[in-house]
């Protein structure tokens, strides 16, 4: 039962990371609390899962004026980041 639950949280969190992706991509993800309710969670866990996908070489950035989170490099996140080359 122990591995289903994990199992279940690990998918949870790769689809909010596709989540996060696509906004960040189409550079369209809002303030980051707008941002958190798009992806359903908490400005806490949404900063979280920011931070790990920095850890994992994505190079996201955040465009007060625009008021998005951005790529410095054009590419997506793929449990990791790849660019577009």
């Amino acid at each position: 039962m122990a591995v289903k639950i994990k199992a279940m949280k690990s998918r949870i969190a790769i689809d909010t990371f596709r989540k996060i992706d696509e906004l960040i991509v189409r550079k369209c993800t809002g303030k980051p609390a707008e941002m958190a309710v798009r992806i359903d969670c908490s400005l806490t866990t949404l900063f979280t899962y920011l931070s790990m996908m920095r850890e994992m070489g994505a190079p996201i950035k955040y465009n007060k004026y625009k008021q998005t989170y951005y790529y410095e490099e054009e590419g997506s996140f793929v449990v990791g980041f790849k660019t577009r080359k």
